[in-house]
């Protein structure tokens, strides 16, 4: 094996400085969900859009209405209070948390 050579000491310094200009480690971006824009004012095309559509859902909750016409979630709960008052839904499940409705059928 063959000795080894000796380094002088600037030598040293000049290597030790070239190896750490590796660039720092960037963290990988995930993927994030887009906000949603769903309408927070209700204004005529969307109530008769309500009116068109709700009583055709066989399961309606706040999250339905959210979901399907792009609601607010405080909008849907007073949509779901108004159609049940004029007697388009009817309640299956009253909860303080989550109301579950169904549509009204000429029969009942």
């Amino acid at each position: 094996m063959p000795p080894k050579q000796q380094i002088s000491k600037a030598a040293k310094a000049a290597a030790a400085m070239a190896g750490g200009k590796k660039s720092k480690k960037k963290w990988s971006k995930k993927s994030h969900k887009d906000k949603a824009q769903h309408a927070v004012i209700l204004d005529q095309e969307k109530y008769d859009r309500i009116m068109k559509e709700v009583p055709t859902f066989r399961y309606v909750s706040v999250s339905v209405l959210v979901e399907r016409l792009k609601l607010g979630g405080s909008m849907a709960r007073v949509a779901l209070r108004d159609l049940e008052a004029k007697g388009i839904i009817k309640p299956v499940s009253k909860h303080s948390k989550q109301a579950i409705y169904t549509r009204a059928t000429a029969s009942e």
